[in-house]
């Protein structure tokens, strides 16, 4: 977390590794902002299995933004990790 000029925070992500996945669009959901339209998809990322992802992490695929939600180890063998992602953007 940054500290704003005008008091407050914001959210600084760093980059950590460029890595291969499989991401699906599982649904689209509408919904009113109070500075606008924001608009929140949800994803099922699999990836390799790493232990560095988990809530609150970032993805960036292909220029989009997804929140991760949660991240479980896909088969219970530590060979993939399936996440479960959140897109938001203000359309509005």
């Amino acid at each position: 977390m940054l500290a704003e000029d005008e008091g407050g925070h914001s959210a600084l992500y760093v980059p950590m590794a460029n890595v291969w996945a499989r991401v699906r669009s599982l649904s689209g959901r509408q919904g009113e902002s109070a500075d606008g339209r924001a608009v929140a998809i949800s994803h099922a990322v699999v990836l390799r299995f790493r232990r560095d992802v988990g809530p609150g992490d970032r993805i960036v695929y292909r220029g989009r933004n997804l929140d991760v939600v949660s991240a479980a180890d896909l088969n219970g063998r530590r060979a993939y990790l399936s996440c479960v992602c959140s897109e938001t953007s203000i359309t509005g």
